[in-house]
């Protein structure tokens, strides 16, 4: 990474002179402790900041391990996860020291001249990992970074106010996009719920009735799924004979790419359902399209609501009925004859309305952690290389 363009204020440092490894005490027996905590390579989190998972493991079953302390940098130093950015900093555990994977780096700052945090997310940036990359070493698959390469790492090094202004700002991005992505998860889950909640009474508080397949609001039919929706197999369309224009390609997981003509009377709008391959991934699409060969599109919604039977198929278990081993395929004709609870058509509608108002919502939510994602990687690579102040952000 050049440093011909960094502000004039600024230091070069090796990385040796700005961090240290955590090494083990020599009168430290972990035969002292019950219990150490242990933090195996899949507990440590792609570019997370902090985390605070680990296993609690006894002395018989350490049999190796890479001692680290609260508040390490823990990098990862085997491919792929160094490639991947797989490193974080665990700052409470139960014990004075932790055991991590012997394949981690454990990394603190220097006093008064280094921020770790500073460190932890230079060590992030994209041509840095690019550079220590290409100078592992070992058997392809197994490849490591050694010691011996980061400490000779050229680091731009800001004064100790301005490295903290950096680690705030890129914080404060990373806390932001962590906060969305709670809600978002929180989204999905009341979605989920409701569904099952909405599929099975309905919107109306109606009382209920007895069927063959068990309870169901008075107002509901019990209808085979041939009857509320038919369901064909869409065409094969070879790479070679697309013409990029607007209309897209469904296949068997969402769409795959885009043509110049849709396939004739096919509803629209109109759901498709994966037949080989994402069996039971639904899509809703209101334009025209080409369903391929892969998928299973609706031919025929026999005049249910469209919304509603995209999201009522995601109860559905297609798995149930798929044949075949090395590539499971779904048969409609297995499917077609099953029997299910079917709301009338007002109804059918208030529901989709409903759970579509949660999809506006975890869409929104989807983009504005997307945003962030980008704007961290614009601030981390424009931060740590000078071209603006994070100083100035702050003030």
């Amino acid at each position: 990474m050049s440093m011909a363009n960094f502000p004039e204020h600024w230091k070069r440092a090796r990385f040796r002179e700005v961090a240290t490894f955590t090494k083990k005490p020599r009168d430290l027996h972990y035969s002292e402790y019950d219990e150490v905590p242990f933090v195996p390579m899949d507990l440590i989190p792609i570019a997370k900041l902090f985390s605070e998972k680990f296993t609690l493991k006894t002395n018989n079953e350490l049999s190796s391990g890479t001692y680290f302390e609260p508040g390490d940098i823990l990098l990862a130093k085997i491919t792929p996860s160094f490639e991947n950015g797989k490193q974080c900093i665990i700052e409470e555990l139960p014990t004075p020291f932790g055991i991590a994977t012997t394949e981690v780096i454990p990394i603190r700052e220097v006093v008064d001249v280094s921020d770790r945090f500073y460190l932890f997310y230079y060590l992030l940036l994209p041509d840095v990992r690019t550079l220590l990359a290409g100078k592992m070493q070992g058997t392809t698959g197994r490849q490591r970074l050694g010691k011996g390469t980061l400490v000779n790492l050229e680091i731009p090094l800001p004064p100790l106010p301005e490295q903290r202004a950096i680690a705030h700002v890129l914080q404060t991005i990373q806390e932001a996009k962590a906060a969305r992505q709670r809600e978002l998860a929180l989204e999905r889950e009341r979605k989920a719920a409701l569904m099952d909640y909405l599929f099975s009474y309905g919107t109306k508080g109606e009382s209920r009735k007895q069927t063959e397949i068990g309870e169901i609001p008075e107002s509901w039919e019990v209808v085979r799924l041939g009857k509320i929706v038919t369901l064909q197999r869409g065409k094969d369309l070879p790479v070679q004979s697309r013409h990029a224009e607007d209309i897209p390609i469904v296949g068997s997981n969402g769409i795959v790419g885009w043509h110049n003509e849709p396939v004739e009377n096919v509803p629209i709008p109109g759901v498709v359902t994966g037949r080989s391959g994402s069996i039971g991934f639904l899509t809703y699409i209101d334009q025209p399209y080409w369903p391929l060969n892969t998928a299973l599109y609706v031919r025929d919604f026999h005049g249910n609501n469209p919304l509603f039977v995209y999201y009522w198929l995601h109860l559905f278990p297609f798995e149930k009925y798929s044949q075949g081993v090395s590539v499971p395929t779904l048969n409609r004709n297995l499917v077609h004859p099953v029997t299910f609870r079917l709301p009338p058509l007002p109804e059918q509608a208030e529901i989709a309305e409903i759970l579509q108002a949660f999809d506006k919502k975890i869409i929104a939510l989807e983009q504005e952690t997307d945003r962030l994602d980008e704007l961290f990687h614009a601030m981390l690579d424009e931060l740590m290389t000078g071209k603006r102040s994070a100083i100035s952000l702050i003030d």
